[in-house]
């Protein structure tokens, strides 16, 4: 559950955090993957021992620099988030939180969480559905996945609602993105998918640059 429908409103112009030269985990932390995707996208990930066992940092990062940092935990509960667009905070508990575990048992994980931002709560619900196929990309297995979401502003106005297709990975407890679509338009498919899997040792680890499709006008983030 990547949630893609909540940050595919904006690609901004480089900030001092994207203008800086290379990409380290904070001290006290870990890098564990990069991953380059399609879209001119990708992601960087660490792990931090002052945190819950199982939780994980997630930097997603554009042509223009990073365009958010989030923390999820071992279900892949989006804990907190920090974007150029405002920030988010899961509010506690949630009515049907996200579960990888439930997601893995049963094949179908449905959510219901409400976020705390910077200008008000935002609801989110649907689901995530294994689609029983896997797909090998880079060397890693990953599961397909089916999701359908909607996102309510705190006047019960719908402020986003989208489908798509998308792969969990188990070894990692990461959902990674693939194609997205608005509900009422189905022909405006975004494809992120992951292109390449890098671990630490690897050239391209933990890079500060997305790699693939970034000159390609139609392709990735669009304001």
């Amino acid at each position: 559950m990547m949630k893609p429908w909540m940050i595919l409103t904006a690609l901004v112009a480089a900030t001092p955090a994207a203008a800086q030269q290379g990409f380290g985990a904070p001290e006290g932390c870990e890098a564990v993957l990069t991953i380059q995707n399609k879209g001119c996208v990708m992601t960087n990930v660490w792990q931090c021992e002052a945190d819950d066992p199982g939780d994980q940092w997630i930097a997603l990062i554009t042509q223009g620099g990073v365009f958010s940092v989030q923390r999820v935990d071992d279900e892949f509960q989006w804990l907190e988030s920090y974007k150029l667009t405002g920030n988010e905070r899961l509010l506690t508990p949630a009515e049907d939180p996200a579960s990888l575990t439930e997601l893995f048992e049963t094949q179908i994980d449905t959510w219901d969480f409400t976020l705390e931002t910077d200008t008000g709560t935002e609801r989110n619900v649907g689901y995530d559905q294994l689609t029983g196929e896997t797909t090998e990309i880079d060397g890693e297995v990953l599961l397909n996945t089916e999701f359908q979401g909607r996102t309510i502003d705190q006047d019960g106005n719908e402020i986003d609602a989208s489908n798509g297709r998308q792969f969990v990975s188990e070894k990692h407890r990461l959902f990674f993105f693939g194609e997205t679509w608005p509900q009422d338009d189905p022909s405006q498919v975004i494809d992120m998918s992951p292109v390449e899997f890098i671990y630490p040792g690897e050239p391209g680890f933990f890079a500060d640059r997305p790699k693939y499709e970034c000159n390609v006008i139609e392709s990735g983030y669009q304001p």
